[in-house]
């Protein structure tokens, strides 16, 4: 079995094989981070505090270093020695942090009995899905296949993951992030309801990423009316697999 715990946001707690991952740690006091610029909901962030959960863990798994998945609270929080699992771009910033233990994902590696594999992602469309590269999912494979999307829209690189890895879980990152112009730089409803098409129906779809940060506007309540059989939790709600 594999549980999957959501924080807040995309921090989430992943326990596979006897080994947790803590991933993407957003870990600031609600308002410490500037507003997303340019969105259409001006509020400083995070919008909602953590929930009162543990966050003991054996490694750090960032999919990417943006301030809603990586935050200067991490960098406080967070022990130096932590292993930090990460894209390859990115390990020299983690590096300059202090982190001792930076092991960067080029294509698999193992993690104490864990194979993690960063798969592609898109973190919007066009011009602006350049300027917010670089960005990975990630599939974790233990007793169990875990598909941790990752910031990413639905393009051809997601179904073509789904397939080859036939996970038995896939966390996809929601909330219809968007700016002022363009369109949403994050799953919205019809993205994750090709998601949960295209995989069986026993393979769990969990949607997080909702209701933290300003420019995220698709609700939680808004997602589950929309899309039958995705899994959208509550912070601090754990998903067993």
């Amino acid at each position: 079995m594999a549980e999957i715990q959501l924080v807040r946001n995309a921090t989430l707690l992943v326990e596979v094989g006897g080994t947790t991952l803590l991933v993407d740690p957003m870990l600031s006091e609600p308002g410490a981070i500037p507003p997303i610029p340019n969105s259409p909901n001006d509020r400083e962030n995070p919008l909602v505090p953590a929930p009162d959960v543990g966050l003991a863990h054996d490694a750090v798994l960032v999919t990417h270093r943006h301030r809603d998945h990586f935050d200067d609270a991490a960098v406080d929080r967070l022990a130096a020695d932590d292993p930090v699992l990460c894209q390859p771009a990115e390990a020299a910033a983690f590096r300059e942090d202090g982190f001792e233990d930076v092991r960067p994902v080029e294509g698999s590696r193992t993690y104490a009995g864990v194979e993690i594999t960063r798969t592609p992602a898109r973190h919007g469309h066009g011009e602006l899905a350049e300027q917010m590269a670089p960005v990975s999912g990630f599939v974790l494979e233990g007793e169990q296949r875990l598909y941790l999307a990752g910031d990413t829209v639905w393009y051809d690189a997601v179904p073509e993951t789904l397939d080859r890895h036939d996970p038995d879980c896939v966390v996809v990152n929601a909330g219809a992030a968007e700016f002022v112009e363009g369109r949403p730089i994050t799953m919205d409803i019809d993205d994750v309801r090709r998601v949960c098409a295209h995989v069986d129906d026993d393979v769990p779809v969990i949607a997080d990423h909702m209701e933290a940060i300003n420019h995220c506007l698709l609700t939680r309540e808004e997602l589950r009316a929309a899309v039958d059989g995705v899994t959208v939790p509550e912070d601090g709600e754990t998903i067993s697999v």
